[in-house]
């Protein structure tokens, strides 16, 4: 299990861009067609931007057609956790960082195989690793 990262909220307002802020912290979500890793293709791992947690693999990210970069499965159990969404009068799997407890995006389960699952996540909450490069997880 991976080692939890928990921090007050004006920790977390210090460390992330407001834009980070908003998405990880507040659940919000960026703009469709606006995030910046929309259309990426570069080998690597995508991490959280608000702790370094280890998400997806590149190989697994893929192209949706909905406005915001998707993946068909996570790099591992510690890599996200899932929780019900209710909000906004819609019914949905919420998905955040298993480290820092970030939002990141939804899940559905209309992607393709092999796990027919659609990690639809905000740019704004993860970063990209080149692959080669260490992944460096943030402190407390």
């Amino acid at each position: 299990m991976v080692e939890k990262l928990t921090l007050s909220d004006a920790e977390w307002r210090n460390r992330l861009t407001p834009e980070e802020y908003d998405v990880l912290r507040k659940h919000g979500t960026e703009y469709p067609g606006t995030g910046c890793f929309l259309g990426t293709k570069e080998p690597g791992t995508y991490v959280c931007a608000g702790c370094g947690n280890a998400l997806f693999k590149s190989g697994t990210k893929f192209e949706s057609g909905t406005g915001w970069p998707s993946f068909n499965q996570p790099i591992g159990p510690d890599s996200v956790t899932e929780y019900h969404d209710r909000s906004h009068g819609m019914v949905r799997t919420e998905v955040r960082c298993a480290r820092c407890d970030g939002h990141l995006g939804h899940v559905f389960p209309d992607g393709p195989p092999p796990t027919g699952l659609r990690y639809c996540m905000n740019s704004v909450a993860m970063k990209h690793v080149k692959e080669g490069q260490p992944i460096v997880l943030v402190k407390a």
